[in-house]
């Protein structure tokens, strides 16, 4: 029989939601997929909030034993609590019933109970955070503590910086789970046995892929379950719902071009069959109209933006956006040579004025201003219009002349290329193949935020500093850039009245 390690409650957590999951975790975490910057940023984001959270607990003692030390974190944990002028401690480690947890806040109470606090990140309850509770409870329960209640602190979405200092009652939000997790403390008794016993097999268990895979949590796993998909598979059909794609696997269909005629698409979707048979690209009959509503001077924007789990600045709130970065590209004419405009914030100093002061400086006041996805320039703008109230008005201006290519592109136009999203990543490439992202040290929106985090905040040479402030610019000027190429691609389809022809019905 094979001699189970422990679990922890990460791992307990990990096989709730998928029991290969915790079988790879414990026999082959070389399998997993290695941990990309943005999950360690996000691992980074987690601790700088629990350093937070534990200042709302003056005296308590932080367990200094690492989690490569169980043994000494256990004899130091014990030590701390036996100590009555110890009010909490902090990633107190505990053990019983081959389980060992580092609970967040072990805060002490009258008549020698406890009161467990895990703190987490995010602005709400979840409803996977009951079983990274529940487990921890289950464990000091077994383990002699008497625990009053088990609680979840998180950050508080509707609280304002006052730009001094972090108000930490008003920062988070503690609230009481002790009776939800007490309402699954049989669950975690069963799945703990069940864990337990897939573990001793020899094989992983056979498990059906299926939304546990990326649910709560993308599997690290993940490429071991899923081969990659041929183009024109049917995953690249939009807005695929359950039922259909059930509906199409028992019909045993796995590419687009084999699904039967009977069977009900919605209109993109049957635009996407329609090229998954002819091979070519669709261009709508109303694309020339959706273009001739443009205005000139033109404007192509981008943002750049990023948002720390603890605000930054006066009147942000936690994952409030900090715009550090923007590229205009301007047309004042159909035809007419591009100019180019940027701004990018270099050092600590606050960002959003300078920003909106340089960027309302080239859009003038008339023009279309185009964007791609409108939703999150106009979001920015409001946030900025919040903060900076006596630019409101010229802020309303600007919101009011966005134009937004995104719908534009989704109602008029498809390409095999674009397997089923619409994303400027997607259309680029194959409307402008000779146009692409691949290769940039700076290629996608969080990486951009992470990497300007690391130009002002990161300990870089003059050289680093001077590459990755180079990345930076271009990432940008490409995502304005690729705007104006598409643009110019769509125009010319759409002057040669180019379409294809529906290939059902």
């Amino acid at each position: 029989m094979k001699r189970i390690p422990f679990l922890s409650k990460s791992k307990f957590v990990a096989g709730v939601q998928c029991l290969k999951r915790l079988y790879w975790q414990v026999y082959q975490p070389d399998l997993a997929a290695e941990t990309d910057d943005q999950a360690q940023f996000i691992m980074d984001q987690g601790k700088a909030v629990g350093v937070e959270a534990q200042k709302a607990f003056p005296g308590g003692v932080l367990v200094e034993a690492d989690h490569q030390h169980p043994r000494e974190a256990l004899e130091e944990t014990a030590q701390l609590m036996t100590n009555p002028q110890v009010p909490a401690v902090f990633e107190a480690a505990l053990q019983h019933d081959s389980v060992l947890v580092r609970v967040d806040i072990l805060e002490r109470q009258p008549r020698n109970r406890w009161r467990l606090v895990e703190v987490k990140s995010s602005t709400q309850v979840k409803d996977h955070y009951l079983y990274d509770v529940a487990i921890q409870r289950h464990v000091a329960s077994g383990a002699g503590l008497k625990i009053a209640s088990a609680r979840l602190m998180h950050l508080n979405s509707d609280y304002i910086y006052d730009g001094n200092h972090y108000d930490l009652s008003k920062l988070f939000v503690i609230e009481d789970l002790t009776a939800e997790i007490g309402s699954i403390a049989g669950e975690v008794v069963e799945r703990l046995a069940a864990q337990r016993q897939m573990l001793q097999q020899d094989e992983p268990p056979e498990v059906e892929v299926g939304r546990q895979c990326t649910d709560p949590f993308t599997c690290e796993f993940y490429d071991q379950c899923h081969e990659p998909v041929s183009a024109g598979h049917i995953s690249e059909l939009p807005r695929l719902t359950e039922r259909k794609l059930e509906a199409l696997q028992v019909l045993g269909v796995e590419m687009i071009r084999d699904i039967p005629e009977s069977f009900e698409l919605s209109a993109t979707q049957q635009r996407v069959y329609d090229c998954a048979l002819s091979g070519r690209p669709w261009f709508g009959p109303e694309l020339r109209d959706a273009l001739s509503t443009i205005r000139y001077p033109c404007y192509f924007m981008d943002f750049e933006t990023f948002y720390p789990a603890l605000p930054r600045h006066k009147g942000m709130w936690p994952y409030s956006h900090i715009p550090f970065q923007w590229s205009v590209h301007v047309r004042e004419k159909p035809d007419a040579q591009l100019h180019h405009h940027e701004f990018l914030a270099e050092d600590e100093t606050e960002p959003r004025l300078r920003f909106l002061e340089t960027l309302l400086e080239v859009l003038g006041t008339s023009g279309s201003i185009v964007v791609y996805n409108r939703s999150f320039e106009a979001e920015r703008l409001k946030d900025l219009s919040g903060w900076l109230p006596r630019y409101a008005k010229r802020i309303a201006g600007v919101q009011a002349r966005l134009w937004d290519l995104l719908p534009v592109v989704r109602a008029n136009v498809y390409h095999p290329e674009f397997r089923g999203s619409f994303s400027i990543k997607s259309t680029l490439p194959a409307l402008v193949p000779e146009m692409t992202y691949e290769g940039m040290e700076v290629a996608e929106g969080g990486e951009a935020g992470r990497a300007w985090e690391t130009l002002v905040h990161g300990q870089l040479g003059p050289d680093a500093k001077t590459r990755l402030r180079a990345a930076l610019l271009a990432y940008c000027r490409q995502d304005t850039e690729a705007m104006v190429r598409v643009y110019d691609a769509l125009e010319q389809a759409a002057s040669h009245g180019k379409r294809t022809r529906g290939a059902r019905g």
